[in-house]
């Protein structure tokens, strides 16, 4: 795995070995960046379920403010904060090993980390069904919601297979889709005024690329 652009461009990153963590492909990470952009200068984000970090190094490398990494997997945590340290990015970033189902989301300590601006969101594929309302992950997205976590307007980019149908929390509005390869990728922007129901937004762009035998450089 590699750093595509910005400050840190071409950096390689260590990546763990085996199914515990899915690294996403350079043509994916691509059409993501290119979309969220914008949005990155002076950012606050949240790199949940984070494997090894390659989509919040990114986030620091084009002009992340802070990245808080959080992952579960002891060897990927391990590599996390190798990958942290070869990089120069220790002031900038927090590595957290806890079980996202039983966290606050919030880090103690006296820096402010929160409210985050972007948010990414890669649970194990395996449990993609628990984005459905009453599932670990649907009520993790639910506080993920509040004020003291969440800026207003910000961005949840949602990674799952690409098959997978779920139901986000009302408050997050999606607005475009990422079909690529065997993954989806949607983004959503907190819509603080749609309440705690289920929803969806009644617009959705979609982007639509071919498989194909993508692999990372």
């Amino acid at each position: 795995m590699r750093i595509i652009a910005g400050r840190l461009r071409h950096r390689k990153l260590l990546s763990n070995s085996g199914n515990t963590t899915r690294p996403i492909i350079d043509r994916a990470k691509v059409m993501l960046f290119d979309r969220i952009r914008d949005r990155l200068p002076n950012a606050r984000v949240a790199d949940l379920f984070c494997g090894t970090g390659t989509l919040g190094f990114e986030s620091l490398s084009r002009g992340a403010q802070s990245v808080v990494f959080v992952e579960r997997d002891h060897r990927a945590y391990e590599l996390l904060r190798q990958n942290m340290t070869a990089l120069g990015v220790g002031e900038q970033a927090l590595c957290w090993r806890v079980d996202l189902a039983r966290c606050s989301l919030l880090p103690k300590g006296d820096r402010v980390w929160a409210p985050y601006d972007i948010v990414f969101f890669d649970p194990p594929y395996v449990a993609a069904t628990q984005l459905d309302a009453g599932g670990d992950w649907h009520r993790c997205l639910l506080r993920l919601s509040r004020p003291a976590l969440t800026s207003e307007q910000a961005l949840l980019v949602l990674r799952t297979p690409r098959e997978a149908e779920f139901a986000l929390p009302a408050m997050w509005q999606t607005e475009h889709v990422i079909d690529i390869a065997s993954m989806k990728i949607t983004l959503a922007v907190k819509n603080e005024g749609a309440g705690d129901a289920l929803g969806s937004a009644p617009s959705i762009l979609r982007d639509d690329a071919e498989s194909g035998d993508l692999t990372d450089d």
